[in-house]
């Protein structure tokens, strides 16, 4: 079986609101995913509750057809929630920067996993190198400009080598060079190492320029899911058709 991660019939709610309904949406090992979407779509809870950060009020999440009971806030990780949280990492729209230098910023996570040093310090190397982060390796990450601290919080996801990076705005409000990195990397992600990546974006240049699949999330419902060309050729819901001619607001 090909390795997915899946969201199946999700429904949120935040008191009397309902942020999530119904929402099924699934992400295949070596595939760009891009799900666009208004403001307040519910496309960032979409992307936690698959990050298992959050509990759905209704519906499950599913790895490689298990499913995974995700813990509510005071309830500890067991060992599928675990183990299924070590398969997966996420790049927020704002990055954080620990203080420490860059390389060791890079090297957190697989420290953690108590990876040996020598494997460290080969991934951290290479990835560095490919996000062009390795001549700023033992400056302090606090220092450095804001692409170049997102391209950080990408490449600390990025080395640990799991099978699903989910990508929030991850390029929001950069310049188009860090843009371009960043979206370079991220094709880098999924064709060459086979990772399943999840974009939630709101540019629908970016969905082009790099996705595989795209879905449109509208309200918090799952408006269409094509492939690519599909999506933005031959749109099926006339809300997709009203989304790609600019009458839905972002």
């Amino acid at each position: 079986m090909k390795a997915e991660l899946a969201a199946e019939w999700i429904t949120k709610r935040y008191g009397d609101r309902t942020v999530l309904t119904g929402v099924s949406l699934t992400i295949a090992r070596g595939e760009i995913h891009a799900v666009l979407g208004p403001s307040g779509s519910g496309k960032t809870t979409l992307l936690r509750i698959m990050n298992l950060l959050e509990a759905p009020d209704e519906g499950t999440v599913r790895l490689d057809g298990e499913e995974i009971q995700v813990a509510r806030a005071a309830e500890p990780l067991d060992g599928m929630r675990y183990a299924a949280r070590l398969r997966m990492a996420m790049v927020f729209q704002k990055p954080v920067a620990f203080r420490r230098t860059v390389v060791e910023n890079a090297a957190l996570g697989l420290e953690i996993r108590g990876r040996p040093r020598a494997e460290i310090v080969e991934r951290v190397s290479a990835v560095l190198q490919e996000l062009g982060l390795a001549r700023l390796a033992n400056a302090p990450a606090r220092r450095l400009s804001a692409g170049e601290q997102q391209r950080l919080a990408f490449a600390r996801a990025a080395v640990l080598g799991v099978d699903f990076l989910l990508l929030d705005e991850f390029t929001a409000n950069l310049d188009p060079r860090n843009v371009d990195v960043l979206e370079r990397a991220a094709r880098a992600y999924a064709r060459e190492h086979g990772g399943g990546v999840l974009l939630v974006t709101h540019d629908l240049f970016q969905a082009r320029r790099v996705a595989d699949r795209v879905s449109l999330l509208s309200e918090g419902r799952l408006v269409e899911s094509a492939p690519k060309t599909e999506f933005f050729e031959s749109p099926k819901d006339p809300r997709t058709r009203g989304f790609l001619a600019g009458e839905l607001a972002l």
